[in-house]
């Protein structure tokens, strides 16, 4: 069974992405893959600033970096670019880490100008560490989520449809492509 990983760069637990990242586990949950998360935001921040490579917590997301098939790497954008916290988390990476990975970006912003921020500004970091092979990536905008705290507390996302159909195909072109490799 292929092995996916997912990188979640919000340093926000209230973050619009979740509604994304929670899709995207059902959609493969569906497929009988179980993609295991890493929150960066969860990491130790004193680790992550100070660049601690050798870190328990950081050496075990490493771990199941190395071992993933394929990686989602998620973010919301800030400033025309993924974000700090990220950053900081993908420089703990080996510099070949992500080689033999495939990728799937998904990005969320304020607005459609920052669309290319995937291409701009994720790709060029991921190829240094040896990242070739990506699925379509899916860039959403705030509006395409609607964000709701239910009465037990809980954050519910819902989806515009557009969205939906664009995280399906992602995904679904995500599987096709483990389902290549494996043979």
């Amino acid at each position: 069974m292929s092995k996916i990983i997912i990188i979640s760069g919000s340093p926000n637990a209230s973050s619009r992405l979740n509604g994304m990242i929670q899709f995207v586990q059902q959609k493969l949950a569906e497929r009988n893959l179980s993609p295991e998360l890493i929150t960066v935001v969860s990491l130790p921040a004193e680790d992550l600033v100070q660049a601690n490579f050798n870190s328990p917590a950081i050496l075990a997301a490493n771990a199941l970096v190395d071992s993933a098939d394929a990686v989602v790497i998620a973010s919301p954008v800030y400033k025309a670019s993924f974000t700090g916290v990220l950053k900081a988390y993908l420089d703990l990476l080996p510099q070949k880490g992500l080689d033999g990975k495939i990728i799937a970006p998904l990005f969320i912003g304020g607005t459609i100008a920052h669309m290319l921020s995937i291409d701009y500004s994720l790709k060029p970091v991921l190829a240094s560490m040896g990242a070739k092979h990506y699925v379509s990536g899916v860039y959403a905008v705030d509006a395409q989520i609607n964000r709701t705290q239910g009465a037990d507390g809980e954050l519910h996302f819902d989806l515009s449809e557009d969205l939906i159909l664009r995280l399906g195909d992602s995904v679904g072109e995500l599987v096709r492509e483990l389902e290549i490799r494996a043979k």
